[in-house]
């Protein structure tokens, strides 16, 4: 598995964590990592998963923008409504696209394979649309 798939992976654990429990998210960083090994098997992570912890603080940080974005894009829907696992692959995704700069082909190409690996098939028809708004809106398609 490529290693941004898997911080996508990872990053998307830790989204739902910090949605679920309402803590800062610096305690679900260290939450997960903290659930990665036990006394028999020492966490798999040896090193901190920056991509995935860039990804995580990003989204974190800009929640409320990013989230005025995707309900301007989510018709009918409100957020507190969505399933936790959309709203936060919409979240990732946005960051991503906006914040770090990945190509939106490659972010909704990742955001859809997240939600075929942790949602719905009606989740990947919806986050397509949002992401593919969401992308159409910024300007961003022009400058790529």
């Amino acid at each position: 598995m490529p290693a941004r798939h898997r911080s996508r992976q990872r990053a998307l654990q830790v989204l739902f964590l910090w949605d679920q429990r309402k803590q800062p998210i610096n305690e679900a960083i260290s939450s997960y990592y903290a659930t990665l090994g036990s006394e028999d098997e020492p966490a798999s992570i040896t090193e901190p998963d920056q991509f995935m912890e860039t990804l995580v603080r990003g989204a974190a940080e800009q929640a409320e923008e990013i989230d005025r974005r995707i309900r301007e894009k989510s018709e009918n829907w409100r957020l507190e409504r969505m399933p936790a696992v959309d709203r936060n692959i919409l979240r990732m995704a946005v960051y991503e696209m906006t914040g770090v700069g990945t190509p939106a082909a490659v972010v909704i190409d990742e955001a859809l394979e997240l939600a075929r690996q942790f949602s719905s098939d009606e989740s990947v028809s919806f986050i397509n649309g949002v992401l593919d708004a969401v992308h159409r809106s910024s300007g961003l398609e022009q400058a790529q």
